[in-house]
């Protein structure tokens, strides 16, 4: 298992020996506006990719979409990903992903057997009350596969009960959870604060947390540096992996 963060949520992740892109982004710095309603208002995304789109895509097996708000698929991911690449989804996604032009289109009920690969859609609460119906329905995926141990994608959620359950169902020596504390003018954050990422850490203690999600897009207020120095403050900092972007986790 190897992990590539490209950027924010954007993942290419090497597992049972596939390459699979994980929530593309793939807008150029300042492409997209910046979200409504929320602090330090600055065109999107903050920062470039490190890779172009062509590296992105070459040796693809498939592309994995936890939702598709604007931060995980975007318009240009639309339009420069290959049309018959696989998409894996949920089924609330899969008619818009169709109406795009891909023509190998997934969507996971509960989860499937993908070419040896063992994915398992699992659920979460993009933020509380009001604020987290209105962004529902995300979703997260664990992977299985012949000689790796199980991956956790936790995807956009807070830790809640969901996720709880996805750590003790699956018991996944590996954790991606996005950070950041995105969040609006009004009301909590809708993905991990610190507090959450150590909360995910001392339900799996075995595992490595990999926080990605931060620093570039304009409503994620948590650094990298305020993470790293609240994981140190927990004794969490063996555990809690904070890569920068384009770097290699394995």
């Amino acid at each position: 298992m190897r992990l590539r963060l490209l950027r924010h949520a954007t993942l290419i992740v090497e597992f049972a020996g596939r390459k699979l892109l994980i929530d593309p982004m793939l807008s150029a710095p300042g492409a997209m506006p910046a979200i409504e309603n929320s602090p330090h208002p600055r065109p999107n995304p903050l920062v470039p990719l490190p890779a172009t789109t062509q590296e992105i895509a070459q040796d693809l097996d498939a592309v994995l979409v936890t939702h598709t708000h604007r931060d995980h698929w975007d318009d240009a991911a639309a339009r420069e990903l290959p049309k018959e690449v696989p998409l894996l989804c949920q089924p609330e996604d899969a008619q818009k992903l169709r109406a795009q032009g891909f023509t190998h289109v997934q969507p996971l009920q509960t989860g499937l057997i993908w070419n040896a690969l063992e994915v398992t859609r699992t659920a979460g609460q993009h933020g509380t009350g009001e604020i987290g119906k209105k962004m529902a329905p995300v979703s997260g995926f664990v992977l299985r596969g012949p000689g790796e141990d199980p991956l956790y994608i936790a995807g956009d959620t807070i830790w809640c009960a969901e996720v709880q359950q996805a750590i003790a169902q699956f018991r996944p020596t590996a954790i991606v959870v996005n950070a950041g504390a995105a969040r609006f003018l009004e009301g909590d954050p809708i993905t991990m604060t610190a507090a959450d990422v150590i909360a995910v850490c001392r339900a799996a203690p075995k595992a490595k947390v990999v926080a990605v999600h931060m620093e570039a897009i304009n409503h994620c207020l948590l650094t990298r540096q305020e993470l790293a120095a609240q994981a140190q403050a927990s004794g969490l900092a063996q555990q809690v992996v904070i890569p920068p972007d384009g770097g290699w986790i394995g």
